[in-house]
């Protein structure tokens, strides 16, 4: 198992991720909080075919893909895989983000389609962070707050979609 690179290294990546977007490098009291974070990452290796994340399964880890490629899989009703997005590290990926607030399952399967690198955060060391430092849980929760509101509006829209396609199908025939 390799170990996790520098912070300095890590450092642009994490700034990089949405939901560390606020964090300032130049700042002394986020670096001071970043660091907290980078010193609770964990980085966990996966080969080509390996599952990251399995739909319908507990799990308490938050991933940013350091390196490599993911295919993000969900069921459909009838139980069939499909694929809904493939993802590299240059798009500063991550997943898993509602284990850092929720014991839900998780709601799709992310499987590595190359060797791939990732850096986890458990929601236990998450939960000590925000405890720590008020800061980072207030930007990270309003990060992961607005993501859900961007889900919801979007499976919102679907949701008209479908039901409009649906009825207008019954209406015709």
């Amino acid at each position: 198992m390799q170990k996790l690179a520098s912070f300095e290294e890590v450092l642009p990546k994490l700034l990089n991720i949405e939901l560390f977007s606020d964090f300032n490098k130049n700042s002394e009291r986020d670096r001071k909080i970043m660091q907290l974070v980078y010193e609770n990452l964990r980085l966990k290796e996966f080969g080509a075919g390996d599952i990251i994340i399995k739909e319908g399964s507990k799990g308490d880890l938050f991933y940013i893909l350091y390196s490599g490629s993911v295919q993000v899989l969900q069921s459909t009703f009838e139980g069939d895989q499909i694929a809904l997005a493939n993802l590299n590290s240059s798009m500063n990926v991550f997943f898993g983000e509602s284990a850092l607030i929720s014991d839900d399952v998780r709601t799709a399967t992310i499987a590595a389609t190359t060797a791939c690198r990732t850096i986890t955060l458990s929601k236990k060391a998450f939960t000590a962070i925000c405890e720590e430092e008020p800061l980072f849980g207030y930007r990270v929760l309003l990060h992961l707050s607005q993501r859900m509101l961007s889900t919801i509006r979007s499976g919102n829209i679907d949701k008209a979609t479908l039901y409009e396609a649906l009825y207008n199908e019954i209406a015709n025939a």
